[in-house]
């Protein structure tokens, strides 16, 4: 049996219930907001993984860079 989770889980009151797809990534955006509101663009960083494609590195790069209006992105592709 796979212990894979198939929904995405929030949690409320201190316990992890599922959610739907919308729910967490509104959470999760809300999230993002609220540290880059508090703390500006730079408390946001991001790593990125030397084993996904390109294009994904290139998202993740442009979310961080155009989105949030954080430079802080890196990854293991230089070592």
């Amino acid at each position: 049996m796979s212990q894979r989770l198939t929904t995405p889980m929030v949690r409320e009151s201190g316990v992890l219930r599922e959610a739907t797809w919308d729910e967490a990534l509104d959470r999760a955006a809300a999230g993002f907001r609220s540290v880059v509101d508090a703390h500006g663009p730079t408390s946001f960083g991001m790593f990125s993984c030397s084993k996904t494609t390109n294009e994904v590195n290139y998202a993740a790069q442009k979310f961080a860079r155009t989105v949030i209006g954080s430079n802080n992105i890196d990854s293991c592709n230089r070592t």
